[in-house]
């Protein structure tokens, strides 16, 4: 295969396809959060994703697995954790088996926040894919994503 291979260039086309629709969705979805609720895409990921921990064996996530799930590096979701912190919207706290380990939860004040904000971020998503879904490059795309069965987790 050479740089001009035609199915090279077709798999880079695609992946420049991709590339853009969640550059929008996630551009739209930035916008909606900051106007309504003070918050960006990522700090809401954030809280989201926090929200879902439980107390219990596996409940509490290592911050590898925070970084992973808001897909940022561990030093960047650091600082975001530190900025929730700094706003009253998430605590952390030393485990109490493991010293050396630190939890962070959701505050009542991150959890209200998060209420709020959801309907905002589903009904900026529906409003960026239905945007999407009038390009026709982006279309096979959005219906893939709108046909996904990702289980729920909670």
């Amino acid at each position: 295969m050479t740089a001009t291979d035609p199915s090279l260039t077709a798999l880079a086309q695609s992946w420049c396809a991709l590339s853009l629709l969640h550059g929008r969705i996630e551009a739209h979805i930035e916008r909606a959060l900051q106007a309504r609720h003070d918050l960006s895409a990522r700090e809401y990921s954030l809280l989201d994703v926090l929200s879902r921990q439980h107390d219990g064996e596996g409940g509490h996530l290592q911050m590898k697995q925070v970084a992973d799930a808001v897909v940022l590096s561990q030093s960047a979701t650091t600082r975001l954790v530190t900025r929730l912190e700094d706003r009253g919207l998430l605590e952390r706290y030393l485990c109490p088996t493991d010293r050396r380990g630190i939890y962070t939860n959701v505050t009542d004040a991150g959890l209200k926040l998060l209420e709020e904000a959801r309907p905002t971020n589903d009904a900026a998503l529906r409003e960026a894919l239905d945007e999407a879904a009038k390009s026709p490059e982006l279309a096979p795309l959005v219906r893939v994503v709108e046909d996904l069965k990702v289980p729920a987790t909670a």
